[in-house]
C-alpha cells in the first residue's frame, strides 16, 4: 500500500471518528458538515469525496454504530436456553441505547433512507434465537412473527427511555415490557407467568406451540418426503396455525 492510500484511509477514518464523537456530544444528536470538517482538520471536499454528503456521512456513523452494537452478539456462543439468551439480548439492547442515546436515535431514525445491512443482521440473530426456542417447543408463534413483535417492542421502549427521560424515568419499564412481551410470545411454563396468562382451553396453547415447533424443525431439516414446493406450503400452513389468535 502506498503512502497516499494510507493517508486516504486515515483521513476517512478520522472524519468518521470525529463525526461519531460530535453526534454523541450534540444536545440534539445533529451535526453540521462544517463542524465535522473543522474538528477533523480537513476541507469540505475531502468529506464529500469520502461520504458524498451529510446523509452519507451520517449513514456511515450509523453503520459504525450497528457494528459496535453487534460486536457483542456476533461472537456470542448460543446458550442451552434460548429464552434466557433472548432475555439477555433484550437487556443488552436497552443498555446499549442508554449508553449511546444520540447514536441509538440516529440508528433508528426514519429519516435514514437506506436501512444498513447490519440492522437486518441484528434481526436475523434475533430470529435465529427464536428458531431455537421453537425447536424446543417453547414458542407460541412462528419465529418470524415473534421476532417482529420483540424487535418493535424493544426498539420502542428503548427509544422512549432515551428520547423522553423525564417521562420514562423508571428504568425497570424495559424489564416489565420485556416480560409482558415474552408472556405473549412464549408458552406460560417458559415465562413463569402461570395459568392466569394461559387460555382457558389448554389446546389453544398446544396447537400454536406445536405448529411453531414443527415449522421450525422442518425449516432446519426439510423432509425428503416432500418437494420444495410442498415443504413451502406446509410451513406456510404451520405458520398460519401458530400465528392465528383465537381471542
Amino acid at each position: 500500500m502506498t503512502s497516499g492510500s494510507v493517508a486516504t484511509v486515515s483521513t476517512k477514518a478520522r472524519i468518521l471518528e470525529v463525526a461519531a464523537a460530535l453526534v454523541a456530544e450534540s444536545p440534539n444528536g445533529d451535526v453540521s458538515t462544517r463542524a465535522v470538517c473543522e474538528a477533523a482538520g480537513v476541507g469540505a471536499p475531502a468529506l464529500y469525496r469520502h461520504f458524498g454528503d451529510k446523509e452519507g456521512l451520517l449513514s456511515a456513523v450509523v453503520d459504525n454504530g450497528w457494528d459496535k452494537y453487534l460486536a457483542t452478539k456476533r461472537d456470542r456462543a448460543p446458550g442451552t436456553d434460548p429464552v434466557q439468551d433472548l432475555r439477555d439480548g433484550w437487556d443488552t439492547h436497552t443498555e446499549f441505547a442508554l449508553q449511546n442515546p444520540n447514536l441509538y436515535r440516529l440508528m433508528n431514525s426514519p429519516a435514514m433512507r437506506t436501512p444498513p445491512a447490519a440492522a437486518l443482521e441484528s434481526h436475523q440473530i434475533l430470529t435465529s434465537d427464536l428458531q431455537r426456542a421453537a425447536e424446543q417447543g417453547k414458542l407460541r408463534l412462528a419465529p418470524e412473527l415473534a421476532a417482529q413483535i420483540i424487535m418493535s417492542a424493544n426498539v420502542g421502549v428503548a427509544l422512549m427511555l432515551v428520547s423522553r427521560p423525564a417521562t420514562f424515568s423508571d428504568k425497570s419499564v424495559s424489564r416489565r415490557v420485556r416480560d409482558a412481551v415474552h408472556a405473549v410470545v412464549f408458552i406460560p411454563e417458559v415465562t413463569g407467568s402461570g395459568p392466569a396468562l394461559a387460555p382457558a382451553d389448554g389446546d389453544e396453547v398446544e396447537v400454536p406451540a406445536t405448529a411453531a415447533r414443527l415449522g421450525a424443525m422442518i425449516r432446519t431439516s426439510p423432509s425428503p418426503a416432500f418437494t420444495p414446493a410442498e415443504t413451502g406450503l406446509l410451513t406456510e400452513w404451520l405458520d398460519r396455525l401458530s400465528n392465528t389468535s383465537r381471542d
